[in-house]
Formats: C-alpha cells, structure tokens, sequence
C-alpha cells in the first residue's frame, strides 16, 4: 500500500489497503489485488493520470498535468485558448473555452487540468476546458511554500 500510494495522486495509505483488503477477501491473489487495485485507482475520476492514458480511460472527463508547449491563434471568438500540452508519456491538443472564464496559461508553464472534457478530432483525443473545469498552476501557488 505504501508503495502504490508514492505512485498514486490523492490516496491514503488507509483506503489503498482497505481496498486491496476487500479484493483479497473475495477471493483473488495478493498479486492480481495489488495490479488490479492500481489499475482501478490509476484512472478513478479525479485522480491525475498521463496523457497517454486519456484515450484509454472510459469516462468523458479526467484529469492530467504536463507542460504547455504550444500555443496557436484561434480561429473563433468561442476559444479563449487552444494549444498542447505534454507529459512524459505523450502530447495532446488542449482547448480553454472563453465562456469557462478561466485563467490563461503560458508556454513552457507546468499546469494540471482537473474534470477537462474528454473529445476526439480527426481521430485523435484532445481535451477541453469548461466552466466546470479547473486549472492549477503548481510553479505559480509554491511561491510561498519556500
């Protein structure tokens, strides 16, 4: 449990081993528990998970944080922002609509996307910014952490 909860965002100790406890009980291997439970906490809503786990994940919003590398002039009134965002694991488009009435991001900034809309075009996942969504700009809020 202590390692799982190093790797997942948001989970205790507590409630990592309660559920690997309540997967054991009914009957499965500490091992298949242990990958099942990860897996299954990986991609619960909310939980910050990598880019290029957002196609994979069935749910219409998640939540993901990377580096903005790119951003491009909109062709509508509509789009307050649009450009990429990149992780480790991979780069997809992002769309900051002007009805969310959200801050402004800025190239080379680290940013986390809570509760983004999951979309796909031209084949390809992108994710959008709504008025229920959030953004945090983890370099911005640690000013006075130091």
């Amino acid at each position: 449990a202590a390692r799982m909860q190093s790797k997942l965002d948001g989970w205790s100790r507590a409630a990592i081993s309660r559920r690997l406890a309540e997967v054991v009980a009914d009957g499965n291997s500490m091992m298949s528990a242990v990958v099942g439970v990860f897996e299954e906490l990986q991609q619960a809503p909310g939980t910050v998970i990598p880019i290029a786990a957002v196609s994979e994940v069935s749910r219409r919003e998640v939540s993901i944080e990377g580096t903005i590398t790119q951003l491009w002039e909109s062709s509508s009134a509509a789009i307050q922002q649009v450009g990429l965002i990149e992780d480790e694991t991979g780069t997809t488009k992002f769309t900051i609509w002007a009805k969310s009435r959200k801050p402004a991001v800025r190239e080379g900034e680290r940013v986390t996307l809570r509760n983004v809309a999951k979309s796909w075009y031209g084949g390809r996942v992108s994710v959008a910014v709504t008025g229920w969504s959030d953004i945090s700009f983890p370099a911005r809020e640690a000013w006075w952490a130091e």
